[in-house]
């Protein structure tokens, strides 16, 4: 049985001021709830259906109806499960590897996309700027399919980070040197920016290398890639 106070909360983590207040966030989605079980991160409180295989007895895990269960997910077909975690400790940050810088990202999908694609490609940390959208944002969480229980994601001001930064830094430009003809390190900064305006000028005045990805229909030009798929090519090359 779900009580009054307990969809009060679930609605409240909706919104980002509760989430930091709380230290608590939402996951939805079954491979992604059970990503996070199975991770070092504490649960607080566990919603699910009779259907849903609960390998640990606790009295953090609620059997709940379908009914029930439509009432508090922000899924348009809830399947059997929604989950409230406690949100991990800050991690340091590195100086070592490749790091993931993301500037002023505004969409949830992407953030989650590049989170899982990190965790993919050996990316520990990825730093973004204050203004990006939130990481335990729901929708950020299930895209990044438990990514987000491997990959330390941390936010500060990037000027800051980056001009005591001792790696060098990459930023994605239209304009930069083709990365397929660029010798990239291992230990690296790599710098994406906003889904619109790509990189604000204070940000990409402080990377010490551009890079681009050669479009090659020449007839149709298409505008731009999106920035999770530009992502992904570019983390591509530097494992190459």
């Amino acid at each position: 049985m779900v009580s009054k106070n307990q969809i009060k909360l679930i609605n409240n983590l909706n919104q980002k001021k509760y989430r930091n207040a709380l230290n608590l966030f939402v996951v939805e989605g079954e491979k992604g709830i059970e990503e996070f079980l199975e991770s070092d991160l504490e649960l607080h409180t566990l919603f699910c259906t009779s259907s849903f295989e609960v390998k640990k007895e606790s009295d953090k895990v609620i059997c709940v109806s379908e009914t029930e269960l439509k009432q508090i997910s922000q899924l348009k077909t809830p399947n059997q499960a929604v989950a409230i975690f406690h949100k991990p400790k800050p991690k340091p940050l590195l100086e070592c590897g490749l790091t993931l810088v993301l500037d002023q990202l505004n969409d949830p999908g992407n953030l989650g996309t590049i989170i899982r694609l990190g965790d993919w490609f050996g990316v520990s940390q990825i730093i973004c700027s204050p203004d990006t959208v939130d990481c335990f944002n729901s929708k950020v969480v299930q895209a990044t399919m438990g990514s987000l229980t491997r990959v330390s994601v941390i936010y500060t001001e990037l000027s800051s980070y980056l001009k005591s930064a001792k790696l060098p830094i990459y930023a994605s430009a239209m304009q930069g040197d083709s990365v397929y003809k660029s010798k990239l390190p291992k230990n690296a900064i790599l710098i994406m920016g906003n889904e619109a305006n790509g990189i604000s000028k204070g940000i990409f005045s402080l990377a010490t290398n551009s890079l681009s990805i050669p479009r090659f229909n020449t007839t149709n030009k298409p505008e731009s890639l999106n920035v999770a798929t530009a992502t992904a090519i570019l983390l591509s090359e530097f494992n190459r």
